[in-house]
């Protein structure tokens, strides 16, 4: 156990983090996933500057790694502009 304030403190600071990393994450997720399983063109068009947006914002606090933004938005591109 923590023998410090600080280290007391620390210990609260990350467990808050975690927990509001873990619910980016899976509302992150949850965007793509609702994004992959669209057919309607128009309804991905509109949805796609929504979830660049998220992960951009993900990326920039580091939730999730930059590189792993920039290739989930680069499927998802791909995937909105195949959609006939």
């Amino acid at each position: 156990m923590a023998n410090h304030k600080s280290a007391l403190k620390r210990i609260r600071q990350a467990k808050a983090r975690n927990l509001r990393n873990r619910y980016y994450g899976k509302t992150m997720r949850n965007a793509v996933r609702k994004l992959r399983a669209t057919t309607n063109k128009e309804e991905a068009v509109v949805l796609l500057p929504k979830v660049t947006k998220m992960l951009d914002k993900l990326a920039k606090k580091n939730v999730i790694h930059k590189n792993k933004a920039a290739n989930l938005k680069s499927k998802l591109a791909l995937y909105v502009n195949k959609i006939a």
